[in-house]
């Protein structure tokens, strides 16, 4: 009992060692390194009480919350926690994404922000926001306080982005690129598939949510390829064809009643265009949010997309399906594809009891994996490097 005593004793007084330290040097100086803490699009806001209450922190916390576009219910685009100046300290320091707000006239003329990567730990995102005033704090959230969100929305995806570069499902990725000459990055728990010449499909048969990747190309035709109605119309036209219900004559669609939105975006240089909505089965009682990338491919004039949908009734589907779920990154990836193919005599990619079959009709809820699979794909998301 004296000993577990003592050694309570020396815990109690490391852990406390730890929590007085409001040194602000950066962890990086250390031997030893923390990792960050905490859950994807989580943020820990540091702020003053009063401003927290008034103006400014009422519109910072509205935008980190704000809806994410495209799902059928409301579901946040970050997870806010808060803590004053003073409760600062020890492992609130290692949280993964933090926005520390410092309000004082005689230090500040304007705002100003400033970004650290790894801070205090290793993967870790840290925000400063310095200003004279409230006031002028909410006059500068209102113009560009959407941004600040959108960068550690982006930070958040990079993170995912990584993971999956170094685990993914190797037999998608090559079926993928000798098809499309494309890679897809999919989670290794990708069991079932239907392929043409194409038309890519893949699904996780997840019981408790389930997610479908889909990758199909057409013929660019002129400009108006690339807007929303041309778009969703051939989205239809491919989908309707490949995916079938369990029902006779039912079929893939987009859900008509939920307006999608588009936005384009460019990834190094190359033009892409983003559809996110709602797809429903026509003859049948299944829904859910879809988030599609078509990427122009100049050379070979045509449209190569990369979507995908989800299924899971009952649930929020935003760690399904993040709203930026798809990050298209063109070039010459051939080195990166060359990094992750398996070597010669290597045991198959369809591994770890998951083998690949021809997947037919969309047959919801009827797979191998179990819960499995949801617990380890609920924060991921779905990343693609065409190599066009």
């Amino acid at each position: 009992m004296r000993t577990r005593f003592l050694l309570t004793l020396i815990l109690i007084a490391l852990i406390g060692g730890t929590a007085c330290n409001r040194s602000s040097k950066p962890a990086k100086q250390s031997i030893f390194m923390k990792r960050a803490t905490g859950f994807a699009y989580e943020v820990l806001v540091v702020m003053d009480k009063d401003a927290w209450k008034g103006e400014a922190g009422r519109l910072l916390y509205d935008q980190l919350t704000a809806p994410i576009p495209g799902l059928p219910q409301n579901e946040p685009a970050m997870r806010v926690t808060y803590a004053e100046p003073f409760q600062f300290n020890g492992l609130l320091h290692y949280v993964r994404n933090i926005i520390h707000v410092r309000i004082d006239e005689s230090l500040y003329t304007k705002v100003s922000v400033h970004k650290e990567k790894d801070r205090w730990a290793t993967g870790q995102e840290v925000v400063t926001l310095n200003a004279p005033s409230s006031r002028i704090l909410a006059e500068y959230l209102e113009k560009q306080g959407t941004s600040l969100v959108a960068w550690l929305g982006e930070k958040e995806r990079e993170r995912q982005a990584d993971y999956l570069e170094s685990s993914h499902s190797v037999w998608v990725n090559d079926k993928v690129r000798a098809r499309f000459n494309a890679q897809l990055y999919a989670p290794e728990e990708m069991c079932s598939y239907k392929d043409t010449a194409d038309f890519f499909w893949v699904t996780d048969h997840g019981t408790r949510g389930r997610i479908d990747m889909v990758v199909y190309s057409f013929p660019y035709v002129s400009g108006r390829t690339f807007t929303l109605d041309y778009l969703v119309a051939m989205r239809d036209s491919v989908l309707g064809e490949h995916i079938q219900g369990a029902f006779p004559g039912s079929y893939m669609t987009t859900e008509k009643r939920f307006t999608p939105s588009y936005e384009a975006i460019s990834k190094n240089g190359e033009y892409c265009g983003v559809v996110r909505g709602l797809w429903e089965m026509e003859g049948d009682m299944m829904g859910g949010p879809f988030v599609s990338h078509a990427h122009l491919d100049e050379k070979n004039q045509r449209v190569v997309v990369a979507e995908t949908f989800v299924y899971a009734p009952g649930t929020k589907k935003a760690k399904l399906l993040r709203r930026r779920g798809l990050r298209v990154v063109p070039g010459n990836a051939v080195g990166l594809a060359a990094r992750h193919r398996r070597k010669p005599g290597a045991a198959s990619p369809l591994n770890k009891g998951c083998r690949a079959v021809v997947h037919p009709v969309w047959m919801p809820l009827m797979g191998q994996h179990g819960d499995v699979g949801m617990r380890k794909f609920n924060d991921f998301y779905v990343h693609y490097v065409l190599l066009l």
